[in-house]
């Protein structure tokens, strides 16, 4: 998503919004990621999905530590506008499902494929209603995998929508 709204954002001088689009995609997706292969391969974490409701909080926690220290470099370098949003949605989903995720499982996948559809739709235009199948999509493979519930899903999907389509609305 930093790099879709980075690129919309300073179109058609898409140089800078490669530069606002690789800080952005570095502390909310490779960093976090980063870590969590990290516990995996030093034994801290079981796996990647960190299934062990107790080994969550850390992982989770340093990811959204990553995200704020992503969001301040883009604010004191004066990203653009939707730039910021978008890393700001990222930064509150990432924490409504760190919440519930420490008492209850809900679909992470869900909630960023939902919240990642709606943001599209609002900067698009309703031509990108057209994702929405792909939300159906990865909630649909969440539970073919056994990695959780309808009802998991169901409030990740739930959860991305109502924290990402009023944080990016304020803040574009």
């Amino acid at each position: 998503m930093p790099i879709v709204v980075a690129l919309h954002a300073t179109w058609p001088a898409a140089g800078s919004g490669v530069g606002w689009a690789l800080v952005g995609a570095l502390f909310c997706s490779l960093i976090p990621n980063s870590l969590i292969w990290w516990g995996v391969r030093r034994g801290r974490l079981t796996d990647h999905h960190v299934r062990v409701r107790e080994q969550r909080r850390t992982p989770l926690t340093l990811g959204l530590v990553s995200v704020l220290i992503g969001l301040a470099l883009l604010v004191g370098l004066r990203a653009p506008r939707p730039v910021i949003a978008i890393v700001v949605v990222m930064f509150v989903v990432g924490l409504a499902v760190t919440l519930v995720n420490l008492v209850w499982k809900l679909s992470i996948h869900a909630a960023v494929a939902a919240g990642s559809a709606a943001v599209l739709v609002i900067v698009f235009g309703p031509a990108l209603l057209s994702t929405a199948p792909l939300v159906a999509l990865v909630g649909w493979s969440r539970v073919q995998l056994r990695e959780h519930t309808i009802s998991q899903v169901v409030a990740g999907v739930a959860i991305g929508l109502a924290v990402a389509v009023p944080t990016f609305l304020m803040l574009r």
